[in-house]
């Protein structure tokens, strides 16, 4: 028997011709994941198996001068998965970030994922994840709005106009096929007017610009947020039109009728139960809250203004048909998305899958027989 191991690298030029833009494919990649966290068939890191992942968080001064310190969005991140399924596969994400890159030409984050045989741990496909994360993150909302939103939704309000949101944008659309109008919000009007006229000519929808968050909302029937955490973002319910779908990829707060008034849906309720007891230990739980997107939300919970986690819904339980969705066309639903390790690892299986039957990809030797037995 040969102990020979190859594995296959995947670079972002290989992902493209794998079709990890083409984003209808991984909506439905998104809703089978979905499936999967509601039936429990998946683990991730910690010994909760539902933590978010491992952080390398630099201080704010260090005696040592090549070792990095603290700035905006700057750290290291491991998420590890075991993903079951048709999947049945562990993987990791692994992705350094930084604000600055940008002025160097470069992604604020740069993003690989490894697959690994769930037995033995040998690495099947290493991969370039820049689009493939995107992606992911995009058809998270996107399988909120096949199963959340109104189906009549017309208006969709863009709020930040990063790379995110634009991900974001691209697989909503293809869940709203009465979609007729977009307006962007930025604080920055060039990025917002950008963004819109971007979406009139890519889906030749009516499209406007605006840096006042009120006149974004009014008409907006789908609400996707991913904006920046560098300027925190606050949403009063008076401003949301009754049964619109509103969806956090990113942090908002607000007033405490957008969360009392509307119904919660979260992406994976043992996801917030874990953020719960993270903030918890780590001693200092309002700065915890306020730095996840569902701080805002815990907190109220806290009080006992909102119903328990585990009183609560999540869509992967709205899809098995275990929990209701949409119970009116009033209904105004906030859809609440973290980012699991379980999507980059679905995503990168399917890529794998697909360049072992196209050919795509180079073939690297780990080794023809180990040194070491």
């Amino acid at each position: 028997m040969s102990n020979k191991i190859e594995f296959i690298y995947l670079s972002e030029p290989d992902t493209i011709k794998l079709g990890i833009t083409d984003a209808p494919a991984w909506v439905d990649v998104c809703e089978e994941v979905f499936g999967l966290l509601a039936k429990g068939d998946y683990l991730m890191g910690g010994p909760n198996h539902n933590s978010h992942g491992m952080g390398i968080i630099f201080p704010k001064e260090s005696p040592f001068p090549n070792m990095p310190v603290a700035g905006p969005d700057r750290r290291f991140f491991a998420m590890p998965a075991y993903l079951g399924g048709r999947f049945d596969v562990c993987g990791n994400k692994w992705y350094g970030s930084n604000a600055a890159n940008t002025a160097k030409g470069l992604p604020r984050s740069i993003l690989t994922v490894l697959i690994n045989d769930k037995d033995t741990g040998a690495p099947l496909c290493h991969m370039s994840a820049n689009i493939l994360s995107a992606t992911r993150t995009g058809a998270i909302p996107a399988v909120a709005t096949r199963h959340l939103a109104r189906k009549d939704s017309e208006v969709c309000a863009v709020i930040g106009c990063g790379p995110i949101n634009k991900s974001c944008f691209r697989h909503i659309v293809t869940q709203a096929p009465n979609l007729k109008k977009i307006i962007t919000y930025d604080i920055f009007l060039d990025k917002a007017q950008a963004f819109a006229d971007w979406a009139k000519s890519e889906f030749g929808l009516e499209a406007s610009a605006t840096t006042e968050l009120p006149e974004a909302l009014k008409e907006a029937d789908l609400v996707t947020v991913a904006a920046s955490r560098l300027k925190p973002l606050h949403i009063e319910s008076s401003w949301i039109k009754k049964g619109a779908l509103v969806m956090l990829t990113g942090p908002a707060k607000g007033d405490d009728d957008l969360w009392l008034k509307s119904k919660i849906v979260y992406d994976n309720i043992k996801l917030h139960e874990a953020y719960v007891e993270e903030a918890y230990a780590s001693g200092d739980v309002p700065g915890y809250y306020a730095g996840v997107i569902g701080g805002p939300i815990y907190t109220l919970i806290d009080e006992g203004k909102l119903p328990k986690l585990e009183d609560s819904t999540d869509i992967g339980n709205v899809i098995l048909g275990n929990k209701p969705g949409r119970t009116s066309d009033d209904e105004t639903i906030i859809f609440v998305a973290c980012g699991m390790a379980v999507f980059d690892v679905a995503c990168g299986f399917e890529l794998y899958q697909r360049a072992l039957k196209q050919g795509v990809g180079q073939k690297l030797l780990l080794w023809d027989e180990p040194y070491i037995k």
